[in-house]
């Protein structure tokens, strides 16, 4: 199983892009792959220098895959979002017994 995380995340020159379809190529219909990404496949075109090799590797990759779309907070974000509630909460109470 090859697991492609953030697929997207940075663009690709034309030669990083090359690559990429050979590998997906060679991996097509033999292996499980795995890609995460927070782009919609129809912004995959964005991340990659070619349109033509973006379809084609769109072509491979969703010819028979299962799509599981999840919607909502980042994790990352959640946990930081109360790790800063928390220490808040913690400030909020020094300084509270500080002026008791």
């Amino acid at each position: 199983m090859l697991i492609i995380d953030e697929i997207g995340y940075l663009p690709m020159d034309i030669q990083g892009v090359n690559l990429f379809f050979q590998l997906i190529a060679r991996q097509y219909e033999k292996t499980s792959t795995v890609f995460t990404s927070n782009k919609t496949f129809s912004q995959w075109n964005e991340a990659f220098a070619d349109v033509t090799i973006a379809s084609a590797i769109l072509d491979r990759v969703l010819h028979h895959c299962t799509v599981v779309n999840i919607k909502g907070e980042s994790y990352r974000l959640k946990e930081r979002k109360e790790f800063m509630r928390h220490k808040q909460q913690i400030v909020n109470t020094l300084f509270e017994q500080g002026n008791t």
